[in-house]
């Protein structure tokens, strides 16, 4: 599995991802399950609110070999703030829209 993980531009200052890369090394949560190696391809943020430019992102992350889009669970559940982002379901159907049938997206990571 090929990762491009996009995160909340707002939690950044707060969050390194630690937790999100923890369950892809270690295969809990949401990558339960996944045989292959996972293999982070890129990392970016949304570009904040609201998340537009998760769109274009998730297509480059793809052109460079991503095969799965993960939304990382500050967005789509709100770690570590406790504020799920508003545009979440429209931008993970945005870029589902974008990027085609083909690849994969996991929307949470934690």
């Amino acid at each position: 599995m090929k990762v491009g993980l996009i995160r909340c531009m707002q939690t950044e200052d707060m969050c390194p991802a630690t937790t999100c890369f923890k369950v892809m090394d270690t295969k809990k949560l949401a990558f339960e399950g996944v045989q292959d190696e996972i293999k982070i391809i890129g990392i970016n943020s949304c570009g904040g609110c609201p998340g537009k430019k998760a769109v274009t992102r998730a297509v480059e992350m793809v052109k460079r070999g991503a095969d799965t889009i993960v939304l990382a669970s500050c967005i789509t559940r709100g770690n570590p703030i406790g504020f799920p982002c508003p545009h979440a379901e429209q931008m993970k159907t945005a870029i589902e829209q974008k990027v085609g049938e083909s690849i994969n997206i996991i929307d949470y990571t934690h």
